[in-house]
């Protein structure tokens, strides 16, 4: 399996981002082909210290990197990278890798 994990920064207005992102983005988001899961955090994202800077946390799952790949080189893949500039202001970091269960 492979995992990509978006790390969403503090956005200036949480409710106008939740709004587009639950409504308009994830839905885009689930047309990707190969995505076989996605989750979110729900409340605050917590650090070791306490609350940390991270707004929200999101981990797509795939079969694989090449998967991975293949999904966000795809039209709707490409849309929905497109789609980050409507409502991501604040900042978003995307990382991605090959997981395994340990």
């Amino acid at each position: 399996m492979a995992k990509l994990i978006a790390t969403y920064q503090q956005p200036k207005d949480a409710a106008v981002f939740d709004d587009y992102y639950f409504n308009k983005h994830v839905p885009l988001a689930k047309t990707i082909p190969g995505l076989r899961s996605y989750e979110v955090t729900r409340g605050d994202v917590m650090g070791v210290a306490g609350k940390h800077g991270a707004y929200l946390v999101a981990i797509l799952g795939f079969d694989s990197m090449s998967a991975i790949q293949a999904a966000m080189a795809s039209p709707q893949g490409q849309a929905t990278a497109a789609d980050l500039a409507n409502f991501a202001g604040a900042g978003v970091d995307l990382m991605m890798g090959e997981t395994r269960m340990v």
